[in-house]
């Protein structure tokens, strides 16, 4: 059965309730403000649909799952090449599944091939996989850093390899 409740009766009832109440908000907030942040949640992959031509660079440290035709180069964290996608340039990916057609050089620290997979490139790999029924043109090389494309910037011949240069005259000197 139900009772009412007396506001003399020891013990907690409804009116220990009520200062908690306010409170709760208060020390929730606190709480947010002192926490760890949260890790991120990662962002679904972009699609590029089947009836997509694209032509020109992409870039992103982001995922990117390609359907259809590229003309230029992809950079992505974890690139997926579905059966119908087409790409022609290089591939540049932390992960990359290939299951169409890449003409073109694919660098990767995970390289999968599967049995629909059509490779006409070489490939740059850490660690490869390549399913029976993979059609693969190229060569293959396996690199502890094969996301660094060997583009460094030219270092300077050392001073000892560079001739003196020639005494001029001055003209103006009589």
């Amino acid at each position: 059965m139900f009772s009412k409740s007396k506001i003399n009766e020891p013990g907690p009832k409804a009116d220990a309730a009520k200062p908690a109440a306010p409170d709760a908000p208060a020390s929730a907030s606190r709480q947010d403000e002192y926490k760890p942040s949260a890790p991120k949640v990662k962002p679904p992959a972009s699609v590029l649909s089947a009836d997509l031509h694209v032509t020109g660079n992409m870039k992103t440290t982001g995922d990117i799952q390609v359907e259809g035709t590229v003309e230029g180069d992809i950079r992505a964290h974890l690139l997926t090449i579905g059966e119908s996608a087409t790409i022609k340039g290089e591939v540049i990916a932390d992960d990359v599944v290939i299951n169409g057609r890449i003409v073109g050089r694919v660098r990767g620290l995970k390289v999968r091939l599967t049995s629909t997979a059509r490779v006409e490139g070489d490939i740059i790999h850490k660690t490869i996989a390549i399913e029976s029924g993979a059609h693969f043109e190229g060569s293959v090389q396996r690199q502890d850093d094969p996301l660094n494309s060997g583009k460094t910037a030219p270092t300077p011949p050392p001073a000892s390899a560079i001739p003196p240069a020639k005494p001029t005259k001055d003209i103006n000197a009589s």
